[in-house]
């Protein structure tokens, strides 16, 4: 799901109910039956080392009318390495967003410890508008440049030119991609994985989703329970906040994870020098925020925020993000910070379309409040609290005041007819704290919930920690969850993702890329 999801993502509208309280009114695709996928060589070279295939497969831009317009879906596929006999089915794979690339998700395949991957056929596809998908979703690629106005709008200045500047793209978007944009919910998507079923030949599929992919197997797995073999979820979302209300409560979460994250630096101060305490460092952080404020160069505010928000999602990250800040302290030098943003960002032709597609799902799969008054009060109220990322993700989601694709109810999550689910979260994951796997868990009566006690990262699962990665594997290999507790509680503890060893990490380039994560979470 989102705050700046730096990847992503990413919530229910203030004026609406929340997803638990809808009807499932989502079209389904019975009537539809795709062609089969003619497979060639990937684009990706990557894709083309471990041996996928890739295609695209023509799906109706509207399931209630399958014989209309058609648009196409990029798929790809590594197929099993073992024998037929100990095959276990497609596994289609999700990395979150909305708006996210999943193509190269096979690449997630030797990453299951023992080999287990090697019994599945990987899945990747990039979701209906996204990447390699025709047509790609984009409005203006130009819309994230430097440098932007300041997040927090303490005049009315700062306010009206960030009003202006999200109706104006949400306008572009109107103009440059007009009835596709009422066919880009997390449903239309969700038809799009059972036509992806139906074209490979499978009775049942298996699924991996991080972030807002847990959403959208919740979707998929509530509108076609009968179609699922196993299911992960790493990073699930609450589905009691799409979407509105789910941004607000990720604030809050931001604003604790970048002080777990000012912590640290503060226990590496040797390494730093930023501070001996955490507060020392927070203070560091936004006098330098303030100054970049007043007088903006090669980046101001807002993009001094989003190259922090990268360690609000991930400990790996921390080590780049703490170089930076200690670049900008001790030196005046605000490249490594510029270069963090601008990767967070992107800058080339095409490179909203992530953004695109995360507000043409989010605008769309629920109805946000159109009053700007009930935005103020909500967004003032929670920043007063939690400023760190409050108002830049306010921005964010801006556009959907003015988004033009038709609003959908949010379907109603029911996974009681799911044989299986394995969840996968850290106690404090700024988007999707341990509260939201318990959430999901107690939907789905036949899951298991992993928690990474005490840490703050998201999507975090295949990363190296043992005892999530072979639970995993041995979840996919035989079927076998972690046994289930009583009450509303974690079923498996293990050891958060581990933060990075400073002294090594130093030794890098602060400028060092890392990619949007996300949760758009």
């Amino acid at each position: 799901m989102a705050v700046k999801r730096i990847v992503v993502t990413v919530v229910a509208a203030g004026l609406a109910l929340s997803g638990a309280s809808v009807v499932n009114a989502a079209p389904k695709s019975p009537g539809f039956q795709p062609k089969p996928i003619s497979w060639g060589q990937c684009a990706d070279a990557r894709l083309q080392g471990i041996g996928a295939l890739c295609g695209l497969l023509e799906v109706p831009l509207d399931y209630a009318k399958p014989d209309g317009k058609k648009i196409k879906i990029a798929v790809s596929r590594l197929k099993h390495k073992v024998p037929d006999g100990q095959y276990q089915g497609s596994l289609l794979v999700n990395p979150g967003g909305p708006g996210a690339s999943g193509l190269t998700m096979p690449l997630l395949a030797p990453r299951v410890p023992n080999g287990v991957g090697d019994a599945y056929d990987w899945i990747g596809f990039d979701p209906r508008g996204v990447g390699s998908s025709e047509p790609q979703v984009s409005c203006d690629s130009t819309y994230f440049a430097p440098v932007r106005p300041a997040y927090v709008p303490d005049n009315r200045g700062i306010e009206q030119a960030w009003l202006k500047r999200a109706k104006d793209y949400a306008n572009a978007c109107t103009a440059k991609n007009g009835e596709l944009l009422n066919h880009l919910k997390t449903t239309d998507t969700a038809n799009d994985m059972e036509s992806i079923r139906k074209a490979l030949g499978q009775e049942k599929i298996n699924y991996y989703g991080f972030s807002y992919g847990t959403y959208l197997g919740q979707v998929y797995s509530t509108l076609f329970p009968d179609r699922v073999r196993r299911m992960v979820f790493d990073s699930a979302i609450d589905p009691r906040g799409v979407w509105y209300d789910g941004n607000l409560d990720q604030d809050i979460g931001f604003n604790r994870s970048i002080k777990i994250f000012f912590d640290w630096v503060a226990k590496n101060e040797a390494v730093y020098q930023l501070g001996k305490t955490g507060a020392e460092v927070e203070k560091a952080y936004y006098a330098k925020l303030a100054e970049v404020t007043k007088k903006p160069s090669v980046i101001g505010a807002a993009e001094w925020t989003d190259a922090f928000m990268q360690a609000g999602y991930r400990v790996t990250r921390w080590a780049d993000v703490a170089s930076a800040l200690a670049a900008a302290v001790h030196n005046g030098d605000l490249a490594p910070a510029k270069a963090l943003s601008e990767v967070a960002n992107g800058q080339s032709p095409g490179a909203d379309n992530f953004y695109a597609i995360y507000l043409a799902t989010m605008c769309t799969d629920v109805k946000w409040p159109k009053s700007w008054v009930k935005w103020q009060i909500d967004n003032w109220s929670t920043h007063y609290r939690a400023p760190f990322s409050t108002w830049g993700n306010a921005w964010f989601n801006a556009p959907c005041l003015n988004w033009s694709g038709d609003a959908g109810t949010p379907v109603k999550i029911d996974g009681r007819k799911v044989q299986s689910l394995l969840l996968i979260t850290e106690t404090y994951d700024a988007g999707t704290p341990v509260d939201s796997g318990l959430e999901v868990r107690s939907l789905y009566p036949n899951s298991a919930l992993i928690e990474g006690v005490g840490g703050s990262s998201h999507s975090t699962s295949l990363r190296g920690v043992a005892c999530t990665d072979n639970a995993i594997a041995d979840y996919l290999a035989t079927g076998k969850l972690p046994a289930r507790k009583d009450g509303r509680q974690s079923d498996l503890q293990c050891d958060p993702l581990p933060a990075p060893n400073p002294t090594i990490a130093a030794k890098t380039s602060a400028s060092a890329g890392a990619s949007r994560l996300l949760i758009r979470d």
